[in-house]
């Protein structure tokens, strides 16, 4: 018997994942959680064999959880749920060395046979975003300009970001344009979707 964790948010949405995976045989859904900040306790309590996450979860993302589950229950795989597939959101998911990362328009099926992939030692990866995935550059920006573009991300004025990184009020609009002309970008919006998009920040 496969024993699964799941870690959704929306509550309508897991039950009914839970409820047609108890429907498959040898999957038995152990626990359930809504925070990602949940899940490792979680998982330390209960064993699942696979905990099937989805990304964006209050407490903690779902990619920062797979990762410390990974560390702190090793024997534990992860399979990563997402409602928009983005290539970059992939890449960071694979270097958390996660087991499967799927979307979830999946048909039920799809991801019962990807947990018993994933619980078997296989890898399972939506194979449209894993070409989009390999299609996506390397990362133009520099440290301090991914730094710059989170921090304007979450809602910070230019002043504001100069405060929380320690930079001048002039360096933070220059790391700004930089990062704008470097992704060929309209403005910092739309750098700020650009990076977002390809998983840069």
């Amino acid at each position: 018997m496969i024993r699964v964790l799941l870690a959704e948010d929306v509550r309508i949405l897991r039950e009914a994942l839970a409820g047609l995976l108890s429907l498959e045989d040898g999957i038995e859904v152990v626990a359930q959680v809504e925070r990602g900040d949940a899940v490792v306790e979680t998982a330390l309590d209960v064993r699942p064999d696979v905990a099937v996450i989805d990304i964006e979860l209050p407490g903690q993302d779902g990619i920062d959880a797979a990762a410390e589950l990974r560390d702190r229950l090793p024997e534990c795989r992860t399979l990563i749920l997402t409602g928009v597939g983005r290539p970059g959101t992939l890449r960071r998911a694979l270097s958390a060395q996660v087991a499967g990362f799927m979307v979830k328009e999946a048909a039920p099926a799809e991801l019962a046979d990807a947990i018993r992939r994933v619980a078997a030692g296989g890898r399972v990866v939506d194979p449209q975003l894993a070409f989009a995935a390999l299609a996506v550059q390397d990362c133009p920006l520099t440290e301090r300009e991914i730094e710059v573009l989170r921090l304007t991300a979450e809602g910070d004025e230019p002043s504001e970001v100069a405060a929380r990184a320690g930079l001048a009020y002039g360096t933070v609009r220059n790391y700004l344009a930089s990062a704008v002309t470097k992704l060929n970008a309209r403005n910092r919006v739309d750098a700020i979707r650009i990076a977002t998009d390809a998983g840069w920040i």
